[in-house]
C-alpha cells in the first residue's frame, strides 16, 4: 500500500507538472495585480486569510525549483542497482568458497565433489549477535535510500497484471537485499582480510556512483536547490562509515597476517553482559538501594548488564533514515499540491477582482481562500511535532523491549494477554522475520496518520481561537467558549455530585478506622430506589454524551498510538487481530528462548566442562605416551566396549544402522552366526 500510494502521488505530480507550469506562467502576473487590488480594499475575511500562514514566505518560488528541470544524469541509479548484482554475486561466491561447511568441520569428509568449501554464508545473526552492532545498523541504513525510492517511484522490472503486483514487490525486495548482501556478508565473515578488501571495493563503488549522480544533478523541481543531496546524504554517510569500517578491518587483519598482532579470539558463546547479568542475580541486593535521578526514573536508566541485539539497532537506524526520507517525500508532494492550490487561489482572486467584490459568491470565495491558506500553514507547522512524536516512539520502543524481555527472563507474563502466554512456535519464528519490516512500516504510516490528526486539531484551534481574534470577534468567541466550558463543567459536576451523594447517604459507615473507603453495603434503600428512578431519565441523555466521548477518545488514542507496535490499540479479547502486536510478542519469545542469560550461561558451563574434560584426557594420553606404558585413546576404549556389548548381545546387531562397507557386513554376519550356534 505504501508503494502504490507514493507511486500514485509521484505520477500525478509528474503528469500535472508541465501543465501546472504553463498555467502558472500565464496567470502569475494577473494574480499579482489582483492581489494588489484586493489588498487595497480587502474585506476582513480576506485580511485574515493573508494574515494567516503565508506559504510564499516559507517556500522558494517556481523558478528556483526549476534549476534542475532539464538536467539528465549519466548515472541511472535504478539501472545501476540491476548491474550491481554482478559484483554482488561474485563476492558471495568468493566468500562461500572460503567458507567451510559445518558438517565437514565436524568430520573430514572430502568424498563429495566440492570438498569442504562452498558453505552457506549468513549476512547477520538476527537472534544472538551483540558485537559490531552499529556497523550492522549503518549497513541497514545504507539500504534505506533504495528501499524507499525504488518502490515509491513505481519499481516494475516485469510487466505483470495488477493481481500479481505482490510478486513484483517480492522480486524487488529480493533484488535490493541481494545488491546490499555483500555489506553484511563482509562484516560477518571469518576471513577478515579478504572480506575487508571485497567490502571496501564494493562500498567504494556505491559511494562513487552516488556522488557522481549527486554532482551531476544536485537540484530538483520539487524542493529546489540541493534536492538530490537531501535525498542521498544519509546513504552517503552510511557508505562513508562502511568505508572506514572496512579499512580498519583491513589494517587489523593485515597486522595479524604479518604477525605484528595476535589473532583475536573467536566470538564467545557467553557475552560479557550476559555473564554480568547472571552474577548480578546471584549477588545479594543491598539493603539501601541507590536513589535514581528524575531522568533515570521517568525516562531511561542505563543498564550495563543488558545490550540490545544487532537486529534492534539495525531496525532503529533504518527506521530513522526511512522516516526522514518519508518526510522529505511528503514535503515534495505537499509542494506539488501547494502549487496547484496557488493556481486555484490566483483564479479566485481574478474572479473577485473582476466583479469588484460585489458578487454574491465573493464572501464564500474569500472563505475558501482563507481555508486553503490555513490548511497549508497548519500542515507545515505540524510537520515538526508529528516527526518528534515518531522519533520519541522509536526510543520508547527500545525501552519497552528491554522492560518486556527482562520480565520474561524473570518469568513474569502478567503484562501479556492470556492468549499470548503460550504462542505458537512457528508463528514466533515468522514473527522475528516480520518485526523489523513491520516496525518501519508502522512508523511511516503512523507518522502520516499522526500528521493528519494533528493538522485537524490545528484547524480546530485556528477556527475556534485564532481566526475569531483576527476577525475582531474575540468577545463572541469568549462568550461561546465560556458557555461551552460552563455546560461541560455542570455536566461533570452533576456526575461528581451523584458519586458524593452515593458515598454520603447510600453506603453503610466504615467498619474500622483504618479502612480507606466504606464497604459496598447499601443503606437507606427507599431513598436509594427513588434516587435511581428519577436519575434514570437524565442518565439516558448523559449516556449519549458519554458514548460520543468514548468514540472520540478511542479515535484520538488509536491514531496517536498507531505507530506503537509494542502496544495493541484493540480492546481486551481482540488482541489476536492486531498482527503488529502479535509480531512483537513472537519476537520477544524468540529472543527470550535464545538469549536468556541464565540459559546461555548454563549451556556455556556444559560446553566449557566438556572441553576441559577432553583437554584433560588429551594431556593424560600425552603423558602416558611419554612413558613406557601403552596409550589407550577414548575412541578405542569406546569401540572395545561396543564390541563386548555386541558379542554378549548379538541380537542388538539387527538394530544397528547398516554401513555399506564389506568389512562391516562380514562382521555382522559373523556375530549373527555365532548367536545361532
Amino acid at each position: 500500500m505504501f508503494a502504490f500510494s507514493l507511486s500514485f502521488f509521484f505520477r500525478c505530480c509528474e503528469e500535472n507538472w508541465p501543465e501546472h507550469q504553463n498555467i502558472r506562467s500565464s496567470h502569475h502576473q494577473e494574480a499579482r495585480e489582483a492581489q494588489r487590488t484586493i489588498q487595497r480594499s480587502r474585506l476582513p475575511t480576506g485580511a485574515a486569510g493573508s494574515a494567516c500562514f503565508s506559504s510564499k514566505m516559507l517556500f522558494p518560488n517556481a523558478s528556483t525549483r526549476q534549476l534542475n528541470g532539464t538536467c539528465t544524469s549519466s548515472v541511472d541509479m535504478e539501472l545501476f542497482l540491476h548491474y550491481s548484482l554482478i559484483p554482488s554475486l561474485f563476492i558471495i561466491l568468493v566468500l562461500s568458497l572460503l567458507q567451510r561447511q559445518e558438517h565437514c568441520r565436524q568430520r573430514d569428509d572430502t568424498s563429495h565433489l566440492l570438498g569442504n568449501h562452498f558453505g552457506m554464508i549468513i549476512p547477520l545473526d538476527f537472534v544472538g549477535t551483540f558485537s559490531n552492532r552499529w556497523s550492522y545498523g549503518v549497513a541497514f541504513g545504507a539500504t534505506a535510500n533504495k528501499v524507499m525510492f525504488l518502490f515509491s517511484e513505481g519499481y516494475q522490472p516485469l510487466q505483470v497484471p495488477q493481481w500479481a503486483q505482490a510478486f513484483v514487490l517480492l522480486i524487488g525486495g529480493i533484488e535490493v537485499g541481494l545488491s546490499h548482501f555483500p555489506f553484511f556478508a563482509c562484516l560477518s565473515s571469518e576471513f577478515r582480510l579478504v572480506s575487508s578488501i571485497l567490502g571496501f571495493s564494493y562500498s567504494l563503488t556505491w559511494f562513487a556512483v552516488t556522488v557522481l549522480h549527486i554532482t551531476q544533478c544536485p537540484h530538483g523541481q520539487f524542493v529546489g536547490k540541493y534536492e538530490t543531496v537531501m535525498f542521498y546524504w544519509p546513504s552517503l554517510l552510511c557508505l562513508a562509515f562502511l568505508l572506514g569500517r572496512f579499512l580498519l578491518m583491513f589494517v587489523k587483519s593485515l597486522r595479524v597476517h604479518l604477525g605484528w598482532e595476535l589473532q583475536t579470539e573467536e566470538k564467545p558463546f557467553l557475552e560479557a553482559h550476559q555473564a554480568e547479568h547472571v552474577k548480578q542475580l546471584l549477588r545479594k541486593r543491598p539493603r539501601q538501594e541507590r536513589k535514581n535521578s528524575w531522568f533515570q526514573t521517568k525516562i531511561y536508566e542505563w543498564d550495563p548488564c543488558f545490550q540490545f541485539p544487532s537486529r534492534m539497532i539495525g531496525t532503529t537506524v533504518l527506521a530513522f533514515i526511512c522516516l526522514y526520507l518519508f518526510i522529505v517525500i511528503e514535503f515534495c508532494i505537499f509542494v506539488c499540491v501547494r502549487d496547484e492550490l496557488d493556481v486555484f487561489e490566483g483564479e479566485l482572486e481574478n474572479y473577485v477582482a473582476s466583479v469588484n467584490q460585489t458578487g454574491t459568491l465573493t464572501p464564500v470565495l474569500l472563505q475558501v481562500k482563507e481555508l486553503i491558506s490555513v490548511i497549508k500553514g497548519v500542515w507545515v507547522v505540524t510537520i515538526l511535532p508529528a516527526s518528534l512524536t515518531c522519533v520519541s516512539y522509536l526510543f520508547h520502543i527500545l525501552a519497552c523491549y528491554r522492560k518486556h524481555i527482562k520480565r520474561l527472563w524473570a518469568g513474569d507474563k502478567h503484562f501479556l494477554p492470556l492468549k499470548f502466554h503460550n504462542p505458537s512456535s512457528s508463528e514466533s519464528v515468522v514473527a522475528i522475520a516480520r518485526y523489523s519490516g513491520w516496525q518501519i512500516a508502522y512508523i511511516l504510516w503512523g507518522y502520516l496518520i499522526i500528521h493528519v490528526m494533528q493538522s485537524l486539531c490545528g484547524l480546530v484551534i485556528m477556527y475556534s481561537l485564532v481566526l475569531p481574534v483576527i476577525h475582531n470577534q474575540a468577545l463572541k468567541m469568549l462568550r461561546g467558549l465560556g458557555i461551552g466550558t460552563l455546560t461541560i463543567s455542570i455536566v461533570l459536576g452533576l456526575m461528581i455530585l451523584q458519586v458524593w451523594i452515593a458515598a454520603k447517604f447510600f453506603l453503610q459507615p466504615k467498619m474500622g478506622t483504618a479502612d480507606k473507603q466504606k464497604p459496598l453495603a447499601l443503606n437507606n434503600r427507599r431513598a436509594f430506589h427513588n434516587f435511581n428512578y428519577f436519575l434514570f431519565f437524565y442518565n439516558v441523555l448523559l449516556g449519549l454524551g458519554a458514548c460520543l466521548s468514548r468514540l472520540l477518545i478511542s479515535c484520538i488514542l488509536g491514531t496517536w498510538l498507531i505507530a506503537r507496535i509494542d502496544r495493541t490499540i484493540l480492546q481486551s479479547g481482540y488482541e489476536g487481530a492486531d498482527m503488529g502486536f502479535s509480531a512483537w510478542i513472537g519476537m520477544l519469545y524468540v529472543d527470550h528462548y535464545h538469549t536468556n542469560p541464565v540459559l546461555v550461561s548454563f549451556c556455556h558451563i556444559l560446553i566449557t566442562g566438556h572441553r576441559e574434560r577432553r583437554l584433560q584426557q588429551a594431556i593424560k594420553c600425552w603423558y602416558l605416551n611419554q612413558s613406557a606404558g601403552p596409550c589407550i585413546s577414548a575412541r578405542s576404549r569406546t569401540r572395545w566396549l561396543l564390541l563386548q556389548t555386541l558379542i554378549n548381545n548379538p541380537r542388538l546387531v539387527m538394530l544397528r544402522k547398516s554401513r555399506p562397507d564389506r568389512g562391516s557386513q562380514e562382521f555382522t554376519q559373523i556375530l549373527l552366526t555365532s548367536s545361532e550356534i
